[in-house]
């Protein structure tokens, strides 16, 4: 008997005649037209209902800006941009991205420590807002301002005194590399305006992937109220106060949906209060992995049946160096299952309990172990869910030289 736990039922993509259905199209029609496999298929309608869903459940004054970390893809944040009221980038290159968007370039922000000069230079001649890590940074970009005849727009990250409890990645809290220690936040805000730098507000960030509504409320009134107190250290209003993000996603047995409206409710109860000691401040949710993991898909090709002492293996084209995460390689302490489907076999047919592999030589490259789905044959294709974010730019692509997956938005 298998008593191995099982994930919850995903929803999001219709089956037809057994065929998992993306973007109004079968897979199998699908991977005919891109014309070979591994690919990353992404559902623009799908990306666009999750939009829909925070813009049903949050406060109408929420801006929703796309953190583009999660999902780069050109044609993916060209989308995003017609749909959200802000994009936040963190390299050069995903500046350029965003810049040939329609988004209006002060409506873009800059994040991450160990910024390069050029990077700031671009940014400040490009007019979006710098979220300053560092005391050295700000100064770094005071002198750069001064030598481009431009004012740079700016705000402040914020290293709170307290964490997103029970998050995947905690960003906030004790000692970090991420901005300012909120201690030393009223110093540096008597710096900024004596510099004369046009000061947009506050970023602060604590965590990410949270599945506990109650965690994420705390985290709001906690982040909420420091930034309230921080604007009172500033002689002018502040015009932006992002507040992060962190809602997670369900990727393992055990996990459900987050529960957005819950969370809505009690921004509702919160921000009368904010609107009263804050009323110029836009507010920002800043989501990645929420607005677009569950709306992509991985799929790669069965090559090989391989029985060993017992246990069948399937070798597919895909593997670690296309999707690090679902190898269990991107954060996992201890390995657990994304959700995989034989996608030209979803529900009908025999089944049997196998393990997915890839092509490398490591036994690292494991895209399911030991889970049950239906009987396959070589040619079939497997699909990994929930891989919209941090799935081919959070993987070592150039690890045995393999070639790229592509990807397409449908």
């Amino acid at each position: 008997m298998n008593l191995r736990p099982v994930h919850a039922p995903l929803t999001q993509f219709s089956v037809h005649d057994d065929c998992l259905q993306i973007g109004g199209m079968s897979l199998t029609r699908l991977a005919q037209r891109i014309g070979h496999t591994p690919f990353y298929a992404y559902d623009r309608e799908k990306i666009a209902e999750r939009v829909a869903l925070l813009r049903q459940h949050l406060p109408d004054e929420i801006h929703l800006h796309y953190a583009m970390k999660a999902n780069p893809m050109p044609a993916v944040v060209q989308h995003f941009a017609t749909l959200v009221d802000g994009i936040d980038v963190a390299s050069m290159g995903e500046m350029k991205v965003a810049l040939d968007t329609t988004m209006a370039p002060e409506n873009i922000s800059f994040a991450g420590p160990g910024k390069r000069i050029e990077e700031l230079s671009s940014a400040i001649a490009a007019g979006i807002v710098l979220n300053m890590e560092s005391e050295q940074e700000m100064e770094q970009i005071v002198r750069i301002g001064e030598k481009l005849g431009i004012c740079p727009k700016v705000a402040v990250r914020v290293n709170p005194d307290f964490e997103l409890k029970s998050s995947g990645m905690k960003m906030g809290g004790g000692s970090q590399q991420f901005g300012m220690d909120a201690e030393r936040v009223p110093a540096m805000l008597e710096r900024l305006i004596v510099l004369g730098l046009d000061f947009e507000g506050f970023h602060i960030f604590s965590g990410s992937q949270n599945l506990k509504v109650a965690s994420i409320q705390e985290a709001h009134e906690n982040t909420l109220q420091l930034g309230m107190r921080l604007a009172e250290k500033v002689s002018r209003p502040i015009r932006q106060l992002n507040i992060g993000g962190g809602f997670g996603i369900p990727y393992f047995p055990g996990e459900c949906d987050l529960d957005v409206a819950a969370i809505g409710q009690n921004l509702r109860r919160i921000l009368p209060e904010v609107r009263q000691r804050l009323p110029e401040t836009q507010i920002v949710i800043e989501l990645g992995r929420f607005l677009v993991a569950e709306a992509g898909i991985y799929v790669c090709k069965v090559l090989e049946r391989k029985l060993s002492r017992g246990q069948v293996f399937l070798i597919t084209d895909g593997g670690l160096h296309h999707h690090l995460a679902a190898s269990g390689n991107f954060g996992q302490v201890i390995r657990k299952n994304y959700p995989v489907v034989v996608g030209n076999k979803v529900y009908k047919g025999k089944r049997e309990t196998v393990s997915v592999v890839g092509p490398l030589c490591t036994p690292l490259d494991l895209l399911a172990d030991k889970m049950e789905m239906a009987k396959v044959e070589v040619g079939d294709l497997v699909v990994v869910f929930q891989s919209g974010a941090y799935g081919l730019t959070a993987s070592p692509t150039a690890f045995l030289s393999h070639p790229l997956p592509v990807e397409v938005l449908v």
